[in-house]
């Protein structure tokens, strides 16, 4: 039998019930919250959410307050190019994710995202440039940007452009590094100082775990920057999802492009980063980036969204984008990567 034990109730000047001492509501564990019959009204304190919560008759909501969720994410801008004739690799696009991000000299991992339901959320995924005088396109999601790739412009004392990464420089004296964000990328490396054509040779580009390397020996590309590991997703879902570059167990993002060399060079050109950065050729622009991994290359690889979240949310929208959901993802979670386009989503 239920027993109620009170030393004091009484009422106000507004006739409503006043209870000297603080009110401790039952506390459940979820499990034990969803074990329970419940009818409208009914009200708990959940010690696994650390929140008031209160039964509509259909679901148990917390009681006032905004209702968030959090996520986890992986944002990558769009890569950068490399330019025509003896040019740097184009450095890549940024990197910014809630998972570890490992494999890089700089990069630490951002805070999950905590977002609001029934809220709009912006989408982008940025493409990689086809211009080594642009910079690649940014990534967005909610708040979160991702900053594209700088560009590398072939020429005589050409440099590098900065961006999240810098794009490696062209031959020549005046041939310097582009320069990238400290949060999302690394700088170029410097192109070859010898002035004669016929033995030129670029820097690679940065990518969002290193730095590219200068070229060496007059003749010799420089090597793209490495990326960064983020494995929000198994190297399986990746593969089917056709983004980031498998290497044994980890999915790489954001490689810089390898710098190209002179058709007289005796050298060899640079090798693209891992996280699809394209390898240099000889007397021409790097090899294409790979897309959806943000990786530097003679046109820039598109960059990628990623985000996790509990599987008790749903989301909706979307219109737009290109949107790829994949299976077996972690107990109790939703993963959701977008490929391409830009659009809105709202949670629910």
């Amino acid at each position: 039998m239920s027993e109620l034990k009170t030393n004091k109730i009484s009422t106000n000047d507004q006739n409503n019930v006043a209870i000297d001492n603080a009110l401790g509501l039952k506390s459940y564990d979820t499990a034990g919250r969803d074990a329970l019959t419940s009818v409208a009204g009914d009200m708990i304190y959940n010690s696994d959410d650390n929140k008031v919560q209160v039964y509509t008759g259909s679901a148990w909501e917390e009681l006032g307050g905004v209702d968030v969720f959090e996520v986890d994410f992986v944002v990558v801008g769009g890569g950068g190019k490399s330019g025509g004739g003896y040019a740097g690799g184009g450095g890549s696009g940024g990197v910014l994710s809630s998972v570890d991000q490992s494999g890089g000299t700089t990069n630490t991992p951002e805070n999950s995202a905590y977002l609001p339901k029934s809220v709009n959320y912006l989408v982008t995924v940025g493409g990689g440039s086809n211009n080594a005088y642009a910079l690649g396109s940014a990534s967005e999601f909610a708040y979160i940007t991702a900053a594209g790739g700088g560009g590398a412009i072939g020429g005589n004392a050409s440099r590098g452009l900065s961006g999240a990464s810098g794009g490696g420089g062209c031959y020549g004296t005046g041939g310097q590094q582009g320069y990238g964000q400290t949060t999302q990328g690394n700088d170029g490396g410097t192109g070859s100082t010898q002035v004669s054509s016929a033995r030129a040779a670029g820097g690679g580009g940065g990518g969002a775990g290193a730095a590219g390397s200068p070229s060496t020996n007059y003749d010799n590309g420089g090597n793209g920057g490495v990326g960064v590991y983020c494995n929000i997703l198994t190297t399986t879902q990746a593969t089917a999802a056709s983004v980031g570059e498998v290497d044994g167990s980890n999915v790489y993002f954001g490689g810089g492009a390898g710098g190209s060399i002179g058709s007289n060079s005796t050298g060899s050109p640079g090798s693209g980063g891992l996280g699809g950065g394209g390898d240099g050729n000889t007397s021409g622009g790097s090899n294409n980036g790979t897309a959806n991994t943000g990786g530097g290359g003679g046109n820039g690889g598109s960059g990628v969204v990623i985000i996790k979240y509990p599987d008790t949310v749903t989301m909706g929208g979307g219109t737009g984008l290109t949107i790829h959901t994949p299976s077996n993802p972690p107990s109790g979670f939703t993963l959701k990567v977008f490929t391409g386009g830009t659009g809105t989503v709202s949670f629910s």
